[in-house]
């Protein structure tokens, strides 16, 4: 007897010990939670007081220099952007808290729907999206929380155009009740859809989804908040969805007064229709023009050395694109691509001398486009810098092994992303410099080290060497010399020397013949003609002044007369 009641004890103090972790551990988490939500809190009331004086600032800017409007209406943009993810954050906190309050105002509920639904109608156009909007009746009065309803549309669309891919179509569509008194909102799209396992955690906050497939960012509070703001109202959300096909959310919440508490209805200030709550600035005119499309046309600055580089912009976003555009069209002609798929396009049409490209893309990443760039001989000469707001080693070390030819993180500053460019494209000025000034006694270009354009560089000039003399080494037989196609070979010496085939080999041949007159001042000029894959020796001499300014003969006599002189003094 006494054995058991050791033996209950003993199991009774384990059960009390581990269940007195169990609460002492609960307990530490929760006040970890509530610690971690008061610091986020904390922080977004933070960042909210600068935020505000940014937007004055930007403000007080326009009314003084009205010319820049483009570029303000992107912070102004931005600024929206951050001030909604912060209050989706001071939200979130709230309602965890039990400290989220309703506060209904009457007014037409059907039109504050639909303008505000348009406000977001940007944003769908911009991802290749089609938004179609219907309110059935067209008109309705009610009583809304203006605020809480634009959230709940607002993570209702964005979360359908995150994951549907282009060609595509999101619908809104809001009904209402036999009795007037509730409004039922559908917003339905033809995207990736859920799994049944997805399904299960479709509103658990901070749950992943499937945003990095869909190369597009989330934070995992959207959808989690949207139910809760739903919830607040007194209604109800339910999702049907189909993996392929798509995605429907459906909401229902009440309209009528007699639903809401005397503390959660205003009936002083009824909500004005024409100024729904702005989920997203107008895009359009902060997008350059159809007469500014820029492959179509690119911008041609005529440059002093008279050598303006080609630079693809490859960015998903419109703002980002088109402030970098701004920028560097200053120096550089500028063609522009919104997702790896269409750069590639590109590339393969229009000769280009640098990528810039983000990493997280639709369609096709940077990281994909990179690696089919440079495994590709037409276009592995390309040099490539990629953008993005991962910021791990790993992710660097893994698109640096791809090819990259340098990587930069999110946020940076566009006078470093110039300087980066401005360092390859001064490289490649070197290279181009060392040709021209290649020594009379054929010193090589490259250094002890040297890059893979310079030791491409060094292959070419000693291939045209070994074909000196052949008058028929044309550039088909150059190109096969060289184990390339001709466009390839093409491509790789303007990229490097600014010059084509002809030129370039043209220009060894001069150098040649230079090194031969002062090695042997002897030479008769048509000899040195034939010596250097020249038929027509008048045709040689032309050649010869055009590029250093003296005919052939004058240049042998002065080489003659040097020697003359010297010998005379020794």
């Amino acid at each position: 007897m006494s054995s058991t009641i050791a033996v209950i004890s003993t199991i009774t103090l384990i059960i009390i010990f581990i269940g007195g972790r169990w609460i002492y551990l609960r307990g530490m988490r929760i006040r970890n939670r509530l610690t971690l939500e008061r610091l986020f809190t904390n922080i977004s009331h933070e960042l909210l007081t600068p935020l505000t004086v940014i937007s004055a600032s930007v403000e007080q800017l326009r009314m003084q220099e009205p010319k820049y409007g483009k570029n303000y209406a992107l912070m102004e943009l931005n600024i929206d952007r951050m001030v909604r993810l912060l209050q989706q954050i001071l939200e979130t906190s709230k309602s965890q808290t039990g400290e989220l309050r309703l506060l209904v105002a009457q007014g037409d509920v059907m039109q504050y729907i639909s303008k505000t639904a348009l406000c977001l109608e940007p944003l769908i156009k911009q991802r290749g999206l089609d938004l179609n909007i219907k309110c059935t009746p067209h008109s309705m009065m009610g009583w809304i929380d203006t605020d809480k309803l634009d959230k709940i549309i607002y993570n209702l669309i964005s979360n359908a155009a995150k994951y549907t891919n282009s060609p595509g179509k999101i619908d809104l569509s809001v009904t209402t009740n036999k009795t007037y008194d509730h409004i039922i909102i559908k917003v339905s799209d033809t995207g990736i859809g859920l799994s049944p396992e997805k399904m299960k955690h479709l509103f658990q906050r901070f749950y992943d989804g499937d945003y990095r497939s869909m190369k597009t960012v989330g934070t995992g509070l959207g959808l989690s908040l949207t139910r809760e703001l739903v919830y607040l109202h007194g209604g109800n959300i339910q999702c049907e969805s189909k993996e392929g096909v798509g995605t429907t959310f459906t909401v229902i919440i009440p309209i009528n007064k007699e639903s809401f508490s005397e503390a959660q209805i205003d009936e002083q200030h009824p909500f004005e229709v024409d100024i729904p709550q702005k989920a997203i600035l107008d895009l359009e005119g902060m997008l350059p023009t159809a007469d500014d499309n820029p492959v179509a046309q690119s911008i041609i600055i005529d440059l002093p050395d008279n050598n303006s580089y080609k630079i693809l912009l490859v960015e998903d976003n419109a703002e980002l694109l088109m402030l970098m555009r701004t920028l560097l069209s200053n120096k550089y002609q500028v063609i522009t691509a919104k997702n790896g798929r269409e750069a590639l396009d590109i590339v393969q049409k229009y000769p280009v001398d640098l990528i810039i490209s983000d990493v997280m893309m639709p369609e096709m990443d940077g990281n994909e486009l990179t690696r089919r760039i440079k495994t590709d001989p037409e276009m592995s000469h390309l040099p490539i810098i990629l953008l993005t707001a991962k910021t791990q080693e790993e992710d660097r070390r893994s698109s640096m092994l791809i090819g990259a030819d340098d990587y930069i993180t999110k946020p940076f500053r566009l006078g470093d992303l110039e300087l980066r460019i401005n360092n390859i494209v001064e490289n490649r000025k070197r290279i181009r410099r060392e040709l021209a000034d290649q020594s009379e006694e054929g010193a090589p270009v490259a250094p002890q080290a040297p890059t893979p354009e310079e030791e491409f560089l060094q292959r070419a000039i000693d291939c045209v060497k070994e074909h000196l003399d052949d008058c028929d080494f044309d550039r088909d037989t150059f190109a096969s010399e060289m184990g390339a196609s001709a466009s390839t070979l093409y491509n790789r010496l303007r990229a490097i020397t600014g010059y084509n085939v002809s030129v370039f080999i043209r220009d060894i041949r001069m150098k040649e013949a230079r090194r031969m007159i002062l090695a042997t001042p002897n030479l008769r000029v048509s000899d040195l003609a034939y010596k250097v894959g020249f038929r027509d020796p008048k045709y040689f001499a032309t050649c010869f002044k055009k590029e250093f300014g003296i005919q052939p003969s004058e240049y042998i006599e002065q080489v003659q007369s040097r020697r003359d002189e010297v010998m005379k003094v020794s």
